[in-house]
């Protein structure tokens, strides 16, 4: 990848932002309303005007944050699929587990499927659990019922038998006969090669019902996109490493998280860099909220997560998603209580600030309190309509029984409520205290929700980046080539530290599987390295923690494993054996880059207007400043609004902010004002 001249494009609810990285290390922003009907519109417009603008040229490296993949999923509308399984295992699927989501509930209903009944098959074949052939597959019958199921329009196929993680050998021939009719195809010896055939069979399905969706639009903006000078295109993956177009159409599944990834990647960096290792992030964009945590700098990665009420079997970063955003719809129920969310203006109608919504959002109430002033213009053009905001605020404010200002402020506290509630899920629910960590805030309005949120975890410390609005977008930017690779073990070679030369032999294996690939992503062997990892668990347990590799010497991983079972459980036990129920590895490739260089004013910047701003404890009278226009080491005191045309930032009564020398505004709480 040629170093500098890199463009990160994150397709959001709202916006689609931009940021474009020169090989002087200065950073570009640049935002536009999101095409939900066409999403590779808004990005093919924004590289077009970047261009006209001379803000990047042609040779451009284009790292991608897309949620064509999470959209298919949410909206059910992927490619026509059908699902093989082993005989007398077709409704796995169906079946799933025995935990429940409404405990208590009078009436339960189970989730529905991603694929109905009627598309799942069985297939006459089986493997037992050392991975040894029980009974054959019986090719013949595959073969016909591949031909009805071609001839019956049948687009893709997601094949998943029992134990062919262990011996692929016959999903491998079911694939082999698949494609030779014409069918994509997905099997879960390459998209989840682990135990537990539901979430395998749960993965491998989503991934064969969008894989024909994403090749689709990834083929088509790539030849787009092409045609416009970019030398490459990658896209980010769940995980929070990109990956070439090529793969991420193959395995669509791993992009589920494409555009909530980058902001983790990016935090992690400039956390680090910053002095705040120890983070939560808050990504308040105009359609939901993410939340992750994040310890000394790493990347939190998972093995397994839900996603659009789907159990997946991937890599992914642990990130958290509340429906609260800038753009969530207040309406108030048949109690006259007062909600917000899930439901959201999106990009079109959009906030009634914007002109064509009907309906107030959390933009609006922040408009109404000032804390939005009136003067913004969105993406530095989209004006806002305050007097329709008012009209609007005074209805709901005679339908509740309240002033205007007071609707408002129910709204900002029943969506500061919700997103409260996520960040003390990642945090006091796992044994972290909030306090400890420093608040990320970023995404379009994360900002004028910060300091309300860090007072209500009695957090002292927020960081907001140098361009908030699209720090996804950085991330992408940042973002690193990264891959995967995962070998289970079998119940013989478990047990520990008798398996060590056992281990070392298929952790070789999958380092020469990543050599190859590294080689087709166009990185030499100098630029990647791997990091070797193990699934722990005592024997008899269920569930296993992923746990670094010390040294060859295995030991002290597992002496890692009893101190990060006593910190996860509360209780450990080093006595008792433990078991190493997989080997992974994880290849990063260091992507080329310029050390990012903020351009900032050598003289303190002055005031830019004033406002009255209405806050829980009343009206009070907040100086503004353009970020722009702050130098490094100038120091704020609240209540003060700092604006950019990709974000607004709130201070508080009771906040100082100060900014450093890479153009990051660091927030210190005092005091509270009263």
């Amino acid at each position: 990848m040629e170093q500098g001249n890199i463009v990160g494009a994150d397709v959001g609810g709202t916006f689609t932002d931009f940021v474009l990285i020169g090989s002087d290390g200065h950073i570009r922003v640049r935002k536009r309303a999101s095409t939900p009907r066409d999403p590779a519109q808004s990005v093919r417009e924004g590289i077009r005007e970047a261009l006209a603008a001379g803000q990047t040229r042609s040779g451009f490296a284009l790292i991608h944050g897309t949620t064509v993949a999470t959209n298919a999923l949410l909206e059910r509308r992927g490619a026509r699929t059908a699902l093989l399984m082993t005989e007398g295992f077709r409704d796995v699927l169906e079946i799933g587990r025995q935990a429940r989501s409404d405990l208590y509930s009078l009436h339960p209903s189970r989730p529905v499927p991603l694929l109905p009944r009627e598309s799942r098959y069985e297939v006459p074949e089986r493997m037992d659990w050392r991975g040894e052939v029980v009974m054959p597959l019986d090719e013949a019958r595959t073969a016909a019922l591949l031909d009805r199921l071609a001839a019956g329009g049948v687009e893709s196929l997601a094949v998943c038998f029992l134990f062919s993680y262990l011996n692929p050998a016959h999903e491998r021939r079911v694939g082999e006969l698949a494609r030779e009719r014409g069918l994509a195809v997905s099997l879960s010896c390459e998209v989840a090669p682990e135990p537990r055939e539901f979430e395998r069979a749960s993965a491998t399905a989503a991934n064969a019902f969008v894989a024909p969706v994403m090749g689709r639009y990834l083929s088509r903006l790539a030849e787009q996109t092409r045609a416009l000078g970019a030398g490459s295109l990658r896209v980010m993956q769940s995980d929070g490493g990109a990956l070439s177009a090529a793969e991420a159409a193959a395995r669509a599944v791993q992009t589920v998280l494409s555009g909530p990834a980058g902001g983790v990647v990016a935090a992690a960096q400039i956390g680090a860099e910053a002095g705040c290792p120890r983070l939560l992030t808050l990504d308040m964009g105009g359609t939901s909220t993410d939340v992750a945590l994040l310890l000394e700098g790493q990347l939190p990665v998972i093995t397994s997560g839900m996603v659009a009420g789907i159990p997946l079997r991937t890599p992914m970063l642990d990130i958290h998603t509340v429906g609260a955003g800038g753009g969530s719809l207040a309406r108030v129920d048949a109690a006259g209580g007062l909600r917000v969310g899930p439901q959201s203006a999106g990009a079109d109608p959009g906030p009634v600030a914007y002109g064509k919504g009907e309906t107030l959002t959390v933009t609006d109430a922040d408009l109404q309190l000032g804390r939005l002033p009136a003067e913004v213009r969105l993406a530095g053009q989209m004006p806002l309509d305050g007097a329709r905001v008012c009209q609007h605020f005074e209805s709901l404010a005679a339908s509740l029984r309240c002033a205007p200002e007071e609707a408002a402020l129910g709204i900002a506290r029943v969506v500061d409520a919700a997103m409260a509630r996520a960040l003390r899920h990642i945090s006091v629910e796992r044994g972290h205290d909030p306090a400890e960590f420093t608040l990320l805030s970023y995404g379009g309005a994360g900002g004028l929700h910060a300091c309300a949120l860090a007072e209500a975890l009695g957090m002292k410390r927020i960081l907001v980046p140098r361009f908030p609005g699209a720090f996804s977008a950085l991330g992408l930017a940042l973002a690193d080539v990264r891959r995967q690779y995962v070998q289970a073990l079998p119940t013989t070679d478990r047990r520990a530290p008798e398996a060590a030369s056992a281990l070392e032999t298929r952790f070789v294996a999958l380092e020469r599987q990543a050599a190859r690939d590294m080689q087709r992503e166009g990185l030499s062997s100098g630029a990647w390295h791997s990091e070797r990892s193990l699934d722990l668990r005592y024997a008899g347990q269920s569930f296993e923690l992923r746990i670094p590799v010390l040294g060859k010497d295995l030991a002290a991983t597992f002496t890692a494993f009893h101190a990060a079972h006593r910190a996860r459980y509360g209780h450990a036990d080093p006595n008792e054996p433990v078991e190493a129920v997989a080997a992974r590895v994880a290849t990063i490739g260091c992507v080329a880059r310029s050390r990012l260089s903020p351009d900032l004013p050598a003289a303190p910047g002055a005031p830019c207007g004033e406002g009255d701003v209405i806050f829980e404890t009343g009206p009070q009278r907040a100086v503004f400043y353009e970020r722009s226009s702050l130098a490094a080491g100038q120091r704020l005191e609240g209540p003060a609004i700092v604006l950019q045309p990709d974000a607004t930032t709130l201070i508080a009564p009771g906040w100082t902010a100060e900014s450093d020398a890479r153009g990051n505004l660091l927030l210190t709480f005092l005091s509270p004002i009263t």
